[in-house]
């Protein structure tokens, strides 16, 4: 019985599937939205970078909601194992020398490069996200390399909320501003192609960038206190 029920929903599927294809107009745009980015895009926000232009000036909202999602992610996981924390932990073996130190060149060498894509994601292809989560491979890095050592929890807190209240501090300037939505490009857009143009959306993006770092981060550090 439960097989000709799964068939005959199978068949009502490619039924409906088969009805959406025939009404779908592949090769014609109906809709224009990308044509206008990519027309508008770098005169409007003065960013180079068209992704850039679309993930933070124009769906800014919508990558608010993402940076939430991951905090309310790296929240759930604490809760999660702060219930089953053991209350006592064997001694961490340490690395060898060569490990140890280059893990320790690699470290600020590999902040640096994140710092860069998140810095320069106006100009070229990556931005917050993924310097973020550049940052956050430099500590995973140093708990494998350089046992024993762990991230300021302090720090990475506040380096986490101090840029999330910056994202939203200056999208609503920009609502205050401009009049017209939250994350309104307020500032100067510069010259094109250049280092301080594309108006708020460095900003924002070094804010993302802080914020995915310090949160990915604490997550390895919860993790690894987990395994240890």
């Amino acid at each position: 019985m439960r097989s000709i029920i799964s068939f005959v929903l199978l068949l009502i599927i490619t039924w409906g599937i088969s009805l959406s294809l025939d009404r779908i107009p592949f090769g014609e745009s109906k809709t224009h939205v990308g044509d206008y980015y990519i027309e508008k895009g770098r005169e409007e926000t003065g960013a180079s970078n068209v992704v850039t232009s679309v993930v933070v000036n124009y769906r800014g909202f919508d990558t608010l909601g993402e940076v939430t999602v991951l905090f309310v992610a790296a929240i759930g996981l604490s809760a999660v194992l702060y219930t089953r924390r053991k209350k006592q932990k064997g001694e961490v073996e340490p690395a060898s020398l060569v490990l140890t130190t280059g893990c320790r060149f690699l470290f600020p060498l590999i902040l640096l490069f994140g710092a860069y894509i998140f810095i320069h994601g106006h100009l070229t292809p990556g931005g917050g996200f993924q310097g973020g989560a550049i940052i956050a491979s430099a500590f995973l890095l140093v708990y494998m390399g350089c046992r024993g050592r762990r991230i300021s929890e302090t720090g990475s807190k506040t380096v986490e909320s101090l840029s999330g209240l910056i994202f939203l501090v200056v999208g609503l300037i920009g609502l205050a501003v401009g009049g017209r939505y939250f994350l309104f490009n307020f500032l100067p857009k510069g010259e094109l192609n250049s280092l301080f143009s594309a108006g708020i959306i460095p900003i924002i993006y070094i804010a993302i960038g802080c914020k995915v770092g310090s949160e990915l981060g604490g997550i390895i550090d919860r993790l690894v206190e987990e395994s240890g």
